[in-house]
């Protein structure tokens, strides 16, 4: 597989920051989710990581989140069905990690996975989104996601 990103699924920034980086992965054809590419195109740590997930704050996220974090598995696939009973029972604990670690209230998150023109992902690698906002705050506006091209 040399397609792992998908150019024209970003959320709109207001710059093209974002596009211009999965254009030079592209050019690469590498997996910016895959562990021995994670460091070269993400640049925030990673906050926690089991057997099968690692979690870090998205580096481009979602319009009004107070948190927007990704959570990658570890080896490269890109369909659920692909996944171990450990790696599922796993990726509800790093969740589970997340909402407490940073008190989180309310949460969404949802899993990116397969063909990039029906999901909006930008990366073709198996991955979940945890996206809170913070609806107390002054002039709050909910967060939209895209999903599709």
């Amino acid at each position: 597989m040399t397609n792992f990103v998908n150019p024209k699924n970003t959320q709109s920034r207001g710059d093209d920051t974002y596009k211009n980086e999965l254009e030079r992965i592209a050019k690469d054809k590498v997996c910016p989710f895959c562990p021995e590419n994670l460091s070269t195109y993400h640049k925030n740590p990673i906050l926690h990581e089991n057997e099968h997930w690692l979690i870090t704050r998205n580096m481009y996220p979602y319009k009004n989140t107070k948190n927007h974090f990704l959570l990658v598995h570890k080896k490269h696939i890109d369909r659920p069905e692909e996944m171990s009973q450990q790696a599922k029972h796993d990726f509800f604990n790093i969740v589970e990690w997340a909402t407490k670690e940073f008190s989180i209230l309310g949460a969404t998150f949802f899993m990116r996975f397969g063909d990039t023109r029906y999901t909006g992902a930008s990366v073709a690698h198996l991955h979940a989104q945890l996206v809170s906002s913070d609806p107390t705050e002054p002039g709050y506006e909910p967060v939209v996601a895209r999903v599709g091209v």
